[in-house]
């Protein structure tokens, strides 16, 4: 739905860590063990399986480079893990690690506000987001079309949608849990 959002690119460069295990074992590859770190991907926020260098320490929210080029402390992506698959961890670290992701590329979820369309003549996109009703989806749309928004605190300071990133973070963790039958910012 949102083509504007993914790039064309296959491959994540960057995942953020949900959980490290030091001594873990893959859910995807049988029998492979050792430092297994779960995330999300930074760009299509695809769920990973990460398998991490020896001896390094990962924290919860880190921004890794996993591409192919430029692992400092991944040794390689295993694979793509469901929702489910998560540990309890990674879900409940979720949320707080997306809307950190969200507030580190701004300017493309901020774009969000600014290009969203209606799903169907009774439903705008706007209002898949969580804390948007009626109400701050006709701001959005009559401020966007005056001005495009620029930034979070500029969302907040015209039309007073607190926490922006936030709501857009619950959004995302809806989509990517399975909760939704219209995506914003997943490809299915």
């Amino acid at each position: 739905m949102m083509s504007s959002l993914h790039s064309q690119k296959k491959y994540e460069e960057y995942a953020y860590v949900l959980d490290f295990v030091p001594r873990g074992k893959s859910k995807i590859i049988r029998g492979r063990e050792g430092p297994i770190l779960e995330g999300i991907g930074e760009d299509r926020l695809t769920l990973l399986e990460i398998l991490a260098m020896d001896g390094v320490d990962l924290d919860v929210g880190e921004r890794i480079g996993i591409g192919k080029e430029g692992r400092t402390k991944i040794v390689s992506v295993l694979g793509k893990l469901t929702y489910e698959e998560l540990s309890n961890e990674s879900r409940g670290e979720l949320e707080s690690v997306v809307e950190l992701l969200v507030k580190n590329n701004e300017k493309k979820y901020v774009d969000v506000f600014n290009s969203l369309q209606p799903v169907t003549p009774r439903l705008h996109a706007l209002e898949l987001i969580p804390g948007i009703g009626k109400t701050f989806m006709y701001q959005i749309l009559n401020e966007r079309d005056r001005q495009p928004f620029k930034s979070f605190d500029e969302l907040h300071e015209r039309i007073g949608l607190r926490e922006p990133a936030k709501l857009i973070a619950k959004r995302i963790v809806e989509e990517v849990s399975g909760g939704s039958r219209v995506s914003l910012f997943i490809r299915r």
